[in-house]
Order: C-alpha cells, then structure tokens, then sequence
C-alpha cells in the first residue's frame, strides 16, 4: 500500500482557506445579528462581508447601516436581493458598496408580462424596498448586479442620493437588453427623489419610474444632477407618473452598444423618455451627447414643458444605426390625448431624420434651435428606408413636422409654432411640413429660420 504525503505548504493553505472562510461567517453573521434589532445605528465591518442569502430588514424603524470607504457587501447567492427592505419607516443606508453576482448569475431574462411588476419579477437586484417610507440611501457604490441597482415599489418619502451603479443589467434570451441595470422607481411610489448619482455602463434603462396600466400612478418626483454614461436603453424615462422634474442631468453614448439595443420590441433609445399617462411634469436644463436613438420621446406626455435641454451628435449617419428624430409626440396611452405641451428653447444637433415630430393641440413649439438634422438625407438616400409611410412622403425629411396622430388619430392643431431654427439637409424646401389633412391654418406658424 502506497503511502499519502502531504506538503506542509499544502495543509498550511487548506487552513488558511477554512480560518479565512470562517471569518467570513462570522462577519455574515455578525450582521445579521445586529439587523435583528430594527432600530438605532449598525455599523458594516470594513472589508468584504460575503452574503448567502439576502439581508432582509421587515418592520424596522429608525435604522441607519452605515458602512466605510471599504465596507462592501457581496452577493454569493441566487434570490431577490442583497439587501431587502419590507414594511419598514425611516432607514437609512449609508457609505458602504455592493457587489452583485452578475457574473456567476447572468442568466438570460425577458422584459416582465404586462400584469407583473418588476419587484416580483426580476432577481439578484442589489437593493429591493417594498411598502416602505422615510427610505435615503447615501453614497453608496452597487456593481455587477443582474437585474436593478436600487429598485423602490409602493414606498413614500424616497431619496438616492450619490449613488454609483456600474456594469449592471443583464439580457433577453435574444441577447437584447431587457430594461434592466439601474435604478427604478414603481408601482405609485410617492414623494422621491434621485440626484447626484453616476450610472456608467448600464445594459437597459438608467433613471426611471414605472407602473402597471391598472397601479396607480408614481407622483411628485425629482431627477436631478445625474450622470449617465453608455446606458444601453433610456438614459432617464417618467412612465406612469404625475408630477417629475427631471432637471440638470447629464451624460452620453445612449443606445450604446448598439449591439443589445432590443430591436424586437422597437425600444428606440432615448435620452429622456416617456411611457404610460404623464402630466404635470418638467424636463428642463438636460444636457447629453451621442444618443444612437432620439432625445426626448412624449409618448403620452401632457400639460407639462420640456425647456433648456440639448442633445448633441457629431459624427454623421452611420455611426447611430438607432437614429431617429430628435423630439417626438406620440399617444399610446389610451387615457390621455397630446396637449398642452410647451417645447421651449431646446438644441438638438445631429439627429437622422427630422428635428420635431409634432402631434395634438394647443401646444407652444418656440425658440427651438434644430441643426444638422436629417443626416440620412431623406428622401434622397435609397440605402435608408425613407418612406415610413407611402402616403406621407415627408415623415421623415421634415424638420418639424405637423403629423395627423402616432398611435391614434390626434391631427396637429390650434399649436403655435414660431421662432424657431432648422437646419439641415433639405431645410430650404422641407422645413416646416405637414401630414396629409393637417391643415396649416388650423395651426399659427410664424418667424420660424430655414436654413440647409
């Protein structure tokens, strides 16, 4: 029988292994201890803290986690969240990171059914809060998470503040990108705000709010300061919600890579968008640049204005295979109708078809500078399917153009359209152009500057 000799530096690694992996035990451990009593400060170890299963906090009130420049919690299992906060006033996260597990975890995912929210359908987000209020999470650092950041459903009283998100998000089963990766707000959360927070490299949305057709609408919010940096589907979107400032955010490479942008579901990027019934809200002051997709969309965007903001392309056509308009109107949502919208001294420069796709009534269109559009330089370019639709030629060459409805009929009318600035390939003929049946004098057109 042959004898079995270990190496002195081998049994000396094994018990190096086994100290190291029950010292991180004990720090699991030791949290999960200090949660236990719901209230006052709990202090995060310094170094990594390793997670088997989420750290859920239910029923707390007046609770501060605060962590330091090296606390960091890691997700080494497959659930809901890192950290899961429920039925829960006045907690506060503070000064720590997480890291997620999309790596070992990056299963493919499809966007949720129309009947599920997103808290009940996506895993291994990093933080999850449901049915919660007095929530702010401060200066924290989130990576490598497959589904959101932070995700906020059916709460009150909300504040992110500098917050880091990067290399989150995962894909479709298709390799497309499924809205995951930031951070989202849902399901009528009430009273939130998210501001100074940096999101980089983020496969689907970056800042945004949702809510199920028959939920109640998400109200009085605010993005402000935010940068967003190479956000695979809508760098800022207000869906569902009543009330949003969306204010002073900046960034770039939206709809990058253009690889996984999810052309199966027409989910054109956007800079800042819009999805379900939004009234009574503000973009203004927004600043972003090379957007493979459109700046603003107003699907279903009413009553409200959209002031101050830029978006900038410098490179030509080819380099934004998503391209399209730069602002666009549109009504998919059956309870509202396209009205009442001040589109007021934007710039948008570069965009692939025309500068303002304008749709409803009693809208005030002014001081607009649209340059360098129609890059595609329609109708004239057979390699670019110009003609959308065959009886409206001018689709997608108009500067601003005056449509007769988008999703339902909603003929442009009663708008007041002047002072603004076109620019771009056939500007001098197609600048200012209307649908088939949209009648100019229905609408007040004045001052405007043509240019090529």
């Amino acid at each position: 029988m042959k004898s079995i000799r270990t190496s002195g530096h081998s049994i000396a690694a094994a018990l190096l292994a086994a100290f190291l992996f029950c010292a991180g035990c004990r720090k699991e451990s030791g949290l999960r201890s200090a949660l236990e009593r719901k209230s006052g400060v709990v202090e995060l170890p310094s170094g990594d803290t390793g997670l088997s299963r989420p750290l859920v906090i239910e029923g707390a009130r007046d609770l501060t986690i605060r962590g330091t420049a090296r606390s960091r919690l890691r997700m080494k299992f497959d659930g809901r969240a890192a950290l899961l906060i429920l039925r829960s006033k006045n907690v506060k996260l503070e000064n720590f990171a997480i890291e997620g597990n999309r790596e070992s975890a990056d299963r493919r995912l499809a966007l949720p059914p129309s009947d599920q929210p997103m808290a009940r359908w996506n895993p291994n987000n990093a933080i999850l809060v449901e049915d919660s209020s007095g929530i702010a999470i401060t200066g924290l650092s989130i990576r490598n998470v497959v589904s959101y950041a932070v995700l906020v459903s059916r709460c009150k009283q909300v504040v992110i503040d500098r917050v880091s998100v990067g290399d989150s998000g995962s894909l479709d089963e298709n390799g497309f990108n499924n809205a995951t990766g930031g951070i989202l707000i849902e399901e009528g959360t009430q009273r939130f705000t998210v501001r100074n927070c940096k999101l980089r490299n983020i496969r689907g949305n970056g800042i945004w709010t949702h809510s199920l057709y028959r939920s109640p609408r998400n109200r009085d919010g605010e993005f402000t300061g935010n940068e967003l940096n190479y956000i695979g589907r809508d760098a800022l979107q207000a869906g569902h919600v009543v009330a949003l400032r969306i204010q002073a955010n900046h960034g770039g490479f939206i709809g990058f890579p253009s690889a996984i942008v999810d052309v199966l579901h027409g989910a054109v990027p956007v800079a800042i968008d819009t999805a379900g019934n939004v009234e009574d809200s503000v973009y203004a002051g927004n600043s972003f640049e090379e957007v493979n997709g459109k700046c603003i969309d107003l699907d279903g965007f009413h009553d409200g204005a959209v002031r101050g903001n830029q978006c900038i392309n410098r490179r030509d056509a080819g380099a934004y295979p998503h391209g399209h308009y730069g602002i666009v109107l549109n009504n998919s949502n059956p309870d509202m109708q396209s009205k009442n919208i001040t589109i007021d001294s934007n710039i948008i420069t570069g965009f692939r078809f025309g500068g303002l796709f304008l749709i409803g009534r009693d809208h005030i269109v002014r001081g607009n500078v649209f340059r360098n559009v129609n890059t595609a330089h329609c109708n004239d370019n057979p390699a670019i399917g110009c003609l959308y639709k065959k009886d409206e030629p001018d689709l997608l060459r108009g500067g601003i153009y005056l449509g007769k409805g988008a999703e339902r009929p909603a003929p442009a009318a009663r708008n007041l359209v002047e002072n603004n600035t076109v620019q771009g390939y056939g500007m001098s003929k197609y600048c200012v152009v209307f649908a088939p049946g949209v009648r100019r004098e229905a609408n007040t057109i004045r001052g405007n500057r043509c240019e090529e």
